[in-house]
C-alpha cells in the first residue's frame, strides 16, 4: 500500500530531469548525434538529416540552445548551431556508449538483436565507413582512432600508469611534428590534456582531450584524412597512410 503520510517529492525542478527530457526526444537526440562531427550545421541541414520539417527543427533547436547543449552563430541570414563545448560532446558520446550497452543487455536477455541492422545499402556503407574511421566531436575514433591510441601508448608517447598523461618523449614527438596543444589545456577549469574515450563501435578506448583534438586537426589540415560526404566518416589518404605508418607504425585499418 502507498504511504499516504509522506509528501511526494516533486522532481520537476531537477536539472538532471530537465537534461534527460531534452535528450529524450528522438529528433533532438538525432541532432546532437549529428553534431558530434564537430562542425556547425544550419537548421535546414539538421532538419534534412533527421527527416523533419524546418519549423519542427527550429523549435527543437531553440530548446537545445536554451538548455545549454547547443550554441548558435548567425552569419547573415544563416543560423548555424554546434555543440556548446567539448564537455557536451563527451556527455553525448558517453551516453551513446551507455545506450548501446544497455540495448545490448536488453536484447541479450530477450534473445533479440541488440541493434537493428542497416535498412539500406547506403546506411550499411555509412556504418562501415564510420566504424573504420570517423570523428568523435574533434578527435579520431573508430578503428583508426583506437589504432592511433594503441600506438601512442605502445611507443611510450602517452602513459596510463597513473592516469593518462603525455610523457616527455611524447612532448618531444609532438614538437618534432609541429603539433601544438592549446596553452591552457590541463589547467583547472580547462580541457584535460588527454582523456580516454570509449569507442562505441570498437568497445575500446580512443584518445580525446586536447591531445586527441590536436592530432585530429593535424590529420585534417595535412590531408592525412579527409571527410566522406557530410557525415562523420573519414577516409585515410595515401599520404596519410604513409605518414601514420612512418610516424606511429599504424597500418590503416
Amino acid at each position: 500500500m502507498p504511504d499516504l503520510g509522506r509528501t511526494p517529492v516533486d522532481h520537476r525542478g531537477s536539472p538532471l530531469a530537465a537534461l534527460a527530457a531534452l535528450l529524450a526526444d528522438p529528433t533532438r537526440a538525432a541532432f546532437c548525434s549529428a553534431l558530434l562531427d564537430g562542425r556547425a550545421w544550419t537548421a535546414g541541414e539538421l532538419a534534412r538529416s533527421a527527416g523533419v520539417a524546418p519549423s519542427t527543427a527550429s523549435e527543437h533547436l531553440s530548446r537545445l540552445i536554451a538548455g545549454g547543449l547547443l550554441t548558435e552563430e548567425r552569419q547573415g541570414r544563416h543560423r548555424y548551431v554546434r555543440l556548446a563545448s567539448p564537455a557536451v560532446a563527451t556527455l553525448i558520446e558517453d551516453l551513446t556508449v551507455f545506450a548501446e550497452a544497455a540495448a545490448g543487455a536488453i536484447g541479450h536477455s530477450s534473445g533479440e538483436s541488440a541493434r537493428p541492422g542497416p535498412r539500406t545499402l547506403r546506411e550499411a556503407t555509412r556504418q562501415s565507413a564510420e566504424a573504420r574511421a570517423r570523428t568523435c566531436y574533434d578527435h579520431l575514433a573508430g578503428r583508426l582512432g583506437v589504432a592511433v591510441a594503441d600506438a601512442l601508448l605502445d611507443r611510450g608517447l602517452v602513459t596510463d600508469r597513473a592516469g593518462l598523461a603525455i610523457t616527455r618523449r611524447g612532448h618531444a614527438w609532438l614538437a618534432a611534428q609541429v603539433i601544438e596543444l592549446p596553452p591552457r589545456s590541463g589547467r583547472p577549469g580547462a580541457r584535460p590534456v588527454v582523456r580516454s574515450c570509449l569507442d562505441w563501435t570498437e568497445r575500446r578506448s580512443h584518445l580525446g582531450g586536447a591531445l586527441g583534438a590536436a592530432l585530429c586537426r593535424a590529420a585534417l589540415d595535412r590531408a592525412w584524412v579527409e571527410r566522406i560526404g557530410s557525415g562523420r566518416a573519414l577516409r585515410v589518404t595515401p599520404d596519410g597512410g604513409r605518414a601514420l605508418r612512418e610516424l606511429l607504425g599504424v597500418e590503416v585499418p
